[in-house]
């Protein structure tokens, strides 16, 4: 489920849509006070991601923005819900921005008409283990101490097998199945690469991420339900640091 929350800024300021630690700790906050403190502490994947702050750009009194935060976590879902209307038309800030929340509203993602098309809104980001530097050819030039993140220079059959496994791998925790590692892309388009940072106990680290669109024109079931949960977990890794939110695109 994603939940949609319309921002309107209280004061002139300077677009932070980029700056994904912050929007983080506004998400850990509500996530917090919503029932779920255990959450922020919990080691390796976490059930949510979130997007961009947008429109982009510098904002003036009174303009309007647009926020989402989606989980497959029901319980985290309406947790967050129950706790909104304590915001409603009072000033809190996103890192050193002040908004008010004008409204909110659930959205059900689903996946069931074909053709389907999805696009990042923001960057995938995708480990290579060491161990497979020479499975997949990485170049010398290339290769660090342990992993190295996916980029152009780096076989495309690396980074579609990678995204794969990570998928299935989260829905499989998440759910307690026991899905294989299934074909779940059919076509695919790099748009570019994106340097980011993300920020861990107070220390920056750099990281290369990917923009993409994926498209599909038949959905088995099983395809279907773990890229529905991708929409609601992130794509890749790092999802509860902002890192990839996917989005469907409606039309043709």
């Amino acid at each position: 489920m994603r939940i949609l929350l319309k921002l309107a800024a209280k004061k002139d300021q300077k677009d932070i849509s980029l700056e994904y630690h912050k929007l983080q700790g506004f998400v850990y906050r509500l996530m917090m006070e919503s029932g779920f403190p255990l959450l922020h502490d919990k080691k390796g994947y976490k059930p949510f991601c979130f997007s961009n702050i947008f429109p982009y750009g510098d904002m003036k009194t009174g303009d309007s923005r647009s926020f989402l935060i989606a989980t497959p976590s029901e319980a985290i879902a309406k947790g967050i819900v129950q706790k909104l209307p304590l915001l409603k038309d009072t000033p809190f800030h996103i890192g050193d921005c002040s908004f008010s929340l004008e409204r909110w509203s659930t959205i059900a993602v689903s996946l069931k008409e074909t053709p389907v098309r999805l696009t990042c809104g923001t960057p995938i980001l995708l480990r290579i283990p060491e161990k497979n530097y020479d499975l997949y050819g990485v170049p010398q030039e290339e290769r660090r101490d342990r992993y190295v993140y996916w980029r152009p220079q780096i076989a495309f059959e690396a980074f579609i097998k990678q995204l794969t496994e990570n998928l299935v791998k989260k829905y499989n925790q998440f759910y307690g199945t026991e899905i294989r590692s299934i074909p779940l892309f059919q076509e695919f388009l790099f748009r570019k690469t994106v340097h980011t940072r993300y920020i861990i106990d107070g220390k920056s680290y750099g990281a290369a991420g990917s923009m993409w669109e994926f498209q599909w024109s038949y959905l088995s079931d099983v395809q279907r339900r773990i890229l529905e949960f991708g929409l609601d977990s992130g794509f890749g890794e790092r999802n509860s640091m902002g890192f990839g939110f996917v989005n469907i695109v409606r039309g043709k």
